[in-house]
């Protein structure tokens, strides 16, 4: 069983930076691919960002393609999602996943954190 805890989540302006941490709580972590997704009020859980079990392949959805960034720490169990020139769009409770084969969709995941909250204000 591996635990997800999501971290780094606030308030920013738009046009503003924000890191999202998600720590894991088994050394296991390594053989999972990570995703994060994202849901806002009123719609449903959608993909952003998702990287390989080593790290060496990513991939995004279109809309934070060259402003989001996902990497992953083995050393501290940790994957993060660094966010740049954050837009009022981007506001929405984020969480990690854990997945042996992960790919856009959520039930291709086995694991997830809580979530954590990004809000954006234009």
């Amino acid at each position: 069983q591996v635990q997800l805890v999501e971290s780094g989540g606030g308030l920013v302006q738009a046009g503003g930076s924000l890191r999202l941490s998600c720590a894991a709580s088994e050394r296991t972590f390594i053989n999972y691919g990570m995703g994060w997704f994202r849901q806002a009020p009123g719609k449903g859980r959608e993909f952003v960002a998702v990287i390989n079990w080593s790290g060496s392949n990513t991939y995004y959805k279109d809309s934070v393609k060259g402003r989001f960034t996902i990497s992953r720490d083995h050393a501290k169990n940790t994957v993060y999602l660094q966010m740049s020139s954050l837009k009022p769009e981007d506001s929405a409770i984020y969480y990690c996943a854990a997945g042996r084969s992960p790919t856009t969709t959520p039930v291709t995941y086995e694991f997830w954190g809580r979530g954590t909250q990004v809000t954006v204000s234009s």
